[in-house]
């Protein structure tokens, strides 16, 4: 049985692993989200998040974000290369709506599936 949670081992916590990410990082975007990737050593995919204050000034619309974030990942995560991800969110993600949010990032997961297989 295949179990979708968000465990902490799914996370992305130190600097460290955050940096990696961004040195070489395999990159699918829009205008108002980016997801930067890059391959790691374990046997399942890592999840990071930025979302900046300069973008989104209220608590309560980053966490949304992150949440929708959140939960494309853990559903899609048994999908998705061994990667390392972080979702980068830019200017002008505060005025998607939860659907088009999460259209965006099935479309841009999908692109790194194909990256990956490529690869």
């Amino acid at each position: 049985m295949i179990k979708l949670n968000f465990s902490r081992e799914l996370r992305l916590l130190t600097p460290i692993h955050f940096k990696y990410v961004f040195e070489q990082p395999f990159r699918a975007s829009t205008p108002e989200i980016t997801i930067l990737a890059r391959p790691n050593n374990l046997s399942h995919p890592r999840l990071g998040l930025t979302v900046a204050k300069k973008h989104l000034k209220r608590a309560h619309e980053r966490n949304r974000v992150k949440r929708l974030c959140r939960e494309s990942f853990r559903l899609l995560q048994h999908k998705l290369p061994h990667y390392d991800f972080v979702i980068v969110a830019k200017q002008g993600i505060g005025r998607l709506d939860n659907r088009t949010l999460n259209q965006t990032l099935d479309k841009l997961w999908q692109r790194h599936i194909r990256l990956a297989q490529k690869s």
